[in-house]
């Protein structure tokens, strides 16, 4: 089994370069592939385009910038990775097929018409193709906006196929914590339903049978107040919103969500947060499991609540 881990101190690599002496007149992209035959013509443009072909100790983007003898030409094969992109970006886990991720608050997974640059997937694409520029990432999956958590990406169209067709049967648990409004009784429960989204992306809930798609969701509550719930949350079911749109119908809506119902925002963000994966490796077939925990800021909000318990206790 594959607990969680925090990613380490980024670790001194070991700087991977050639240099040559230019021995005939010619242009750097065809000195280049004259001079890397078994590098692909994509691979060595893209090292040009990113600043990482030296001459004499200049960098040159251009494709036909003219050599002469007795020029040094260095490549530097290995694309440089901005802190930011690292920073943004919880990796919890890495391998050659898969990447799971603990996403902030605040940031889509994928662009949309509005905002086509800072996302999930633009950040890990742009680390994975600073490794080597034929590098790709696959969303399998996706998370709301203002929820935070784990998200599993792929690194070949053919592994992201084969977990989303899978799917029910590769994913043997997702857990969520949310905070809600209000004390929420019963303690424990499952909220089942058929749900459809309307023309202006409001998803709606139905009890009438084939009126959208079937959603099933089972709650917990793990802390609480007389305002606020603290809920751990398993889906049976991944539809879009299911969770928001449940808690709604229990009128217990999650802190934040004012699209469906909420009045009280403690946090400045959506009280969300997918907090445990668990699912069959696509390759290997072994168990993974990864635990985020509960968000600080999330159990700040029943902290006084829960000092004043051992008060009462001593």
């Amino acid at each position: 089994m594959m607990e969680s881990r925090r990613p380490n101190s980024p670790k001194k690599k070991k700087v991977n370069l050639t240099s040559f002496i230019i021995e005939q007149k010619d242009s750097l992209l065809s000195t280049l592939i004259s001079h890397f035959p078994n590098k692909k013509r994509k691979l060595l443009k893209a090292v040009l385009r990113d600043r990482q072909v030296l001459v004499n100790g200049k960098p040159i983007t251009q494709f036909d910038h003219c050599l002469w003898p007795g020029q040094q030409v260095e490549v530097r094969w290995d694309r440089e990775v901005k802190n930011m992109h690292l920073g943004e970006l919880d990796i919890i886990h890495e391998d050659q097929d898969i990447i799971v991720i603990n996403k902030p608050p605040g940031l889509l997974t994928i662009a949309t018409d509005k905002e086509k640059r800072r996302t999930a997937y633009s950040i890990l694409s742009n680390y994975v193709k600073a490794e080597n520029p034929d590098n790709k990432i696959f969303i399998i999956h996706r998370i709301d906006r203002e929820t935070s958590g784990l998200l599993i990406f792929a690194r070949s169209e053919k592994i992201k196929q084969q977990i989303q067709k899978s799917w029910n049967s590769t994913i043997s648990q997702r857990t969520y914590i949310g905070v809600v409004e209000g004390a929420v009784t019963p303690p424990e429960g499952t909220i089942a339903s058929w749900l459809n989204e309307s023309k202006a992306f409001i998803v709606y809930s139905s009890q009438k049978q084939g009126q959208g798609r079937r959603a099933v969701t089972h709650y917990r509550k793990i802390a609480g107040n007389k305002t606020l719930s603290m809920l751990q949350i398993n889906l049976e079911t991944g539809r879009k919103h299911q969770i928001r749109v449940h808690m709604q119908d229990l009128n217990f809506p999650v802190i934040g969500d004012k699209k469906y119902g909420s009045k009280f925002n403690p946090l400045g963000r959506m009280g969300l947060h997918a907090q445990v994966l668990e699912f069959s490796h696509p390759t290997s077939g072994k168990l993974c499991r990864f635990d985020t925990g509960i968000p600080k800021n999330f159990l700040k909000l029943f902290a006084s609540d829960s000092k004043q318990k051992k008060t009462n206790s001593t």
